[in-house]
């Protein structure tokens, strides 16, 4: 069972996507895949529900950002140590916490939108399900934090839908395959992390508080076009795919702005 939101952008509408590949509609089960409809206790009964008895969704339809209602968008800097040494940083002695603007967020197939004045736009994949989307250029060679490299619309692709624990029982031993026009740019393994899923939930509950909805962006693993030699980055007419073992696929078209 994978639940999904579908439908157009700020109007999705919530889904199942049973075994045999059919989209059903959700609406007159659940308001939105959000809250108690996500919680173990709501996933139990929308296990029990028979798909053959809820009606189809429509034939092509979008795919919007799999969970609603995200108030935070909590991401975690350099948790791969090759990924540090590749960019000529040390491993953080802590996991490095920051956020991206919730604005980023779509669906997992919607466009990289390259940001009007952006000279650095760059693939991430990242366990969370996310193309973790930044502009260099914007992060690194402009003064301030990292949020201004991160947080331009449609930097944010999460899906295609939420895996619950029973179907990924070990998430530190996932393969995450991003490529670019065809052509594979990392290949990691989530067991390279600096420090585990279980960890950064652990130390970021003791700055804020987590909610349904909320995302946490582990980190990327080497790979990325800010440390090729010499850098590349995405243009428009680029197509980026990617994914994390277990979890589903991304592909998205990169348009400019």
């Amino acid at each position: 069972m994978n639940l999904v939101r579908f439908g157009p952008s700020g109007a999705e509408k919530p889904g199942l996507i049973e075994a045999g590949g059919r989209l059903h509609d959700l609406c007159g089960v659940i308001g939105d895949v959000a809250g108690a409809a996500t919680s173990p206790e709501g996933l139990a009964r929308l296990a029990e529900i028979d798909p053959d008895k809820l009606p189809l969704a429509p034939e092509c339809l979008r795919l919007g950002p799999c969970a609603a209602g995200t108030g935070k968008f909590i991401c975690i800097g350099l948790n791969y140590a090759d990924h540090a040494e590749e960019s000529g940083m040390p491993v953080p002695s802590e996991p490095v916490i920051f956020m991206k603007a919730t604005s980023v967020i779509c669906g997992p197939d919607d466009p990289i939108v390259l940001p009007c004045g952006g000279k650095g736009t760059d693939w991430e994949v990242e366990l969370a399900m996310t193309n973790g989307v930044s502009d260099w250029e914007f992060q690194i060679e402009r003064e301030g934090q990292w949020t201004k490299g991160k947080s331009c619309d449609n930097f944010g692709q999460i899906g295609p839908w939420p895996v619950t624990p029973d179907e990924i029982p070990d998430p530190q031993d996932l393969g995450m395959l991003p490529t670019v026009n065809g052509a594979m740019m990392q290949n990691g393994l989530t067991n390279a992390m600096t420090y585990g899923e279980a960890h950064l939930v652990s130390c970021g509950s003791q700055f804020m508080t987590p909610f349904p909805g909320d995302i946490i962006s582990t980190g990327t693993p080497p790979g990325v076009g800010l440390d090729l030699k010499p850098p590349r980055y995405l243009k428009s007419g680029n197509a980026v795919e990617l994914g994390v073992e277990g979890l589903g696929r991304e592909r998205q078209d990169v348009i400019a702005d």
